[in-house]
Parts: structure tokens; sequence; C-alpha cells
């Protein structure tokens, strides 16, 4: 996100816009006030915990195109390198 996307507003000029909910397709569906984690039966005693293996920093030289094009798309412009560079490994793997 660029700066020339964030624009600011007086809380008036809050209060004056249309609002885009669907209000009457809320009502519609109904009431649920009153339904949290005590409503669902949760079984905590199959859950494992999966702790992530860390990330091994390194120096990379990439293309100035290819780079520009990933932070382009935002922050975490590394995780989505990272993302395909795995979909690459995952579809060169055998079997």
């Amino acid at each position: 996100m660029s700066d020339e996307d964030i624009k600011s507003y007086t809380l008036d000029e809050i209060r004056k816009m249309k609002s885009r909910t669907d209000w009457d397709r809320v009502r519609a569906q109904g009431d649920f006030e009153g339904e949290d984690e005590d409503d669902f039966e949760l079984d905590w005693d199959s859950a494992v915990l999966v702790i992530p293996e860390p990330k091994q920093a390194i120096s990379l030289r990439v293309d100035q195109d290819v780079l520009t094009f990933f932070k382009a798309e935002g922050p975490g412009y590394q995780t989505r390198m990272n993302a395909v560079l795995r979909a690459y490994m995952e579809a060169k793997k055998p079997g």
C-alpha cells in the first residue's frame, strides 16, 4: 500500500458515509448472541503442538525486476518468494 492509497477522514465525514453492509441480510441470518466456545464440543486430547522450523538467513542475488515485482505486491514479499521456491521444490520432488 502506498501513501497515495491512504485517505484521511474527519469523524463527521465518516458518519455521513453510506454503509456498504447489507443489514437486511445480516438480520435475516438470525441472532447469534451467546454462541461462544462453550457452545461447541472441543477435543484438546488429540491436539498436537506444531513448532515451525526456523528460517535460514541467506544472501541471495536476484534480478532487480524480480525483486521489484515481489516488493510491489506489498509486505511479505520474502514469504511469497519462499512460497514460490517451495512450490518449485515440491513439483520437482520425485513421487
